[in-house]
């Protein structure tokens, strides 16, 4: 389940506080699976252990989530997303792990 323990006011200041707290690397987001450092990882090697989400206050195309992610082998990292921008790009299996864990 997501850690929602924190309100950040910006995604930059949520990122900054995720570094503090030792996600270092930066995950992207494929088709597939999420990559890094030239590994990939599919929806069972990593968990979203926390999670915040932003929306614009006039445009909700402004809407972006950072997500705090510990992959299996023992990266911390980030994915920031923002509105629309994986929908047309990424599995069903890795949208599902991502909305499940954006509510």
């Amino acid at each position: 389940m997501a850690n929602l323990k924190y309100k950040y006011a910006t995604v930059l200041e949520a990122i900054q506080n995720l570094r503090n707290e030792g996600y270092e690397v930066d995950f992207n987001l494929e088709e597939n699976c999420l990559t890094c450092s030239g590994n990939s990882y599919t929806v069972n090697d990593f968990e979203i252990e926390q999670v915040y989400r932003y929306e614009g206050d006039t445009n909700p195309s402004d809407e972006a989530t950072v997500y705090g992610i510990a992959s299996k082998d023992g990266l911390k990292g980030i994915l920031v997303t923002a509105y629309g921008a994986y929908a047309d790009n990424a599995s069903s299996a890795i949208l599902r792990k991502l909305a499940l864990k954006n509510h």
